[in-house]
């Protein structure tokens, strides 16, 4: 049996699904094999929609189909954690099995803490990200840095530092300090994430540490809890999934890589949040940059962390409303509410009609709120800090409810 902390290399043993998938197929026949065994009733996955620039959510109930989103799409920007939450009850009444990026991982934690979504009815996949480009850079960058028609291109992957992308009649890998020096690259949160190996799920996946005969064709698989190790035993032992332990010289590689990765996003984080200036310069630069706001909701509604019902941004003695732009305090009720507990998703960036950076100054604040209370979020289910970080009144409460409202002084 299995433990938390064990390594293998996986592959299917499904021929369709080898061919189909990424490194061997091991991440689809895990959630396969826990779908035909009624471990989890749906499997919340992405498939390419229209080409490989538009990643789709679908909820697959019958396991033939879920061969339909083996592989990768490093130009899906999407979050999981917020669909779970949305669409389905945060998994209150279902049993899902979801493949989770670090930020999507992050989001279901801090939604859990909050009592919107049910940890223990999600089988949760983590798969290895050293980060995601918007299908407008993808496109932009392909064309001008590749020199590729993006409608030509069949297939794109991070590896080794490059993006690398195969098309009709040859492939070309550029690396990504070269694109990102130029503006291209991967999406400003991705290059800041320090969660590149997602282990606060159940079993983390990747190709970092795969080496020798089995590079390319293998998943490295990390256990990461008991729930992770009981599917993948009963995946090795039903003859679904084929394994061996992951040798030292590949672990060794891995770490080297995630090491490598971590290190990357230190260095983003004090290039941007140097850029953005101290004190009254950083609230000047946050200013003018959301005079431009349309009021769309966009940031709000994409967000995994905003939950409420009322939100304070849409009460008229807050924020007076038909104002475009509008007041300052729209986004100052957000950076309050949201700062200590955003997980740098970039879904609010992401989805801007009007290129705010919006995860660029949340998640400034944040750093620097963990900085002075070394609360981390997403890490674990510990409590966010709020605004009355030293009344434990408050903290059993939102233990209790679930609500982040700690008073409404303004209710008649």
């Amino acid at each position: 049996m299995p433990a938390k902390g064990d390594m293998f290399y996986a592959m299917s043993a499904d021929k369709a699904i080898q061919d189909k998938g990424e490194l061997g197929g091991a991440v689809t026949t895990l959630l396969k094999f826990a779908l035909e065994n009624k471990i989890v009733d749906g499997v919340l996955a992405v498939k390419k929609g229209k080409d490989l620039y538009d990643a789709q959510p679908v909820l697959i109930t019958d396991p033939k189909e879920l061969i339909n989103t083996a592989g990768s799409l490093h130009c899906g920007t999407l979050l999981m954690s917020k669909l779970v939450k949305k669409f389905f009850d945060g998994a209150e009444k279902m049993r899902l099995g979801i493949t989770v990026k670090g930020c999507d991982m992050m989001g279901l934690y801090e939604l859990a803490k909050r009592k919107q979504v049910n940890l223990d009815n999600l089988v949760m996949i983590g798969v290895n990200c050293g980060g995601s480009v918007s299908p407008y850079m993808a496109r932009k960058m392909i064309t001008d840095k590749f020199g590729v028609d993006p409608d030509k291109v069949h297939k794109e992957e991070i590896d080794k530092g490059q993006f690398i992308i195969e098309f009709e009649g040859g492939h070309k890998g550029i690396s990504m300090d070269e694109l990102e020096d130029a503006g291209y690259g991967r999406r400003t949160n991705c290059r800041r994430c320090k969660l590149k190996v997602p282990r606060q799920a159940d079993i983390a996946c990747g190709n970092w540490g795969v080496i020798g005969d089995k590079a390319g064709k293998a998943t490295f698989v990390e256990i990461c809890s008991d729930k992770g190790a009981d599917l993948f035993d009963k995946a090795v032992k039903a003859g679904a999934l084929k394994a061996e332990k992951a040798p030292d010289a590949g672990i060794a590689v891995r770490g080297k890589v995630e090491k490598a990765m971590l290190k990357l996003g230190d260095k983003w984080r004090e290039k941007d949040f140097k850029g953005l200036g101290e004190g009254n310069e950083r609230l000047k630069k946050i200013m003018t940059d959301t005079s431009k706001c349309i009021k769309c909701y966009s940031c709000i509604n994409a967000c995994p962390i905003c939950y409420c019902v009322e939100c304070s941004t849409r009460k008229p003695y807050l924020v007076p409303p038909g104002q475009v732009p509008p007041p300052f305090m729209f986004h100052m009720i957000r950076f309050v509410h949201i700062s200590d507990s955003c997980v740098n998703c970039g879904q609010c960036e992401e989805l801007c009609p009007m290129d705010i950076k919006n995860s660029l100054y949340m998640h400034a604040i944040q750093q620097d709120l963990e900085k002075m209370f070394g609360h981390v979020p997403g890490i674990d289910l510990s409590l966010p800090v709020l605004a009355l970080v030293e009344e434990p009144t408050e903290r059993t409460r939102l233990a209790s409810t679930g609500s982040d409202q700690i008073y409404d002084i303004f209710k008649k």
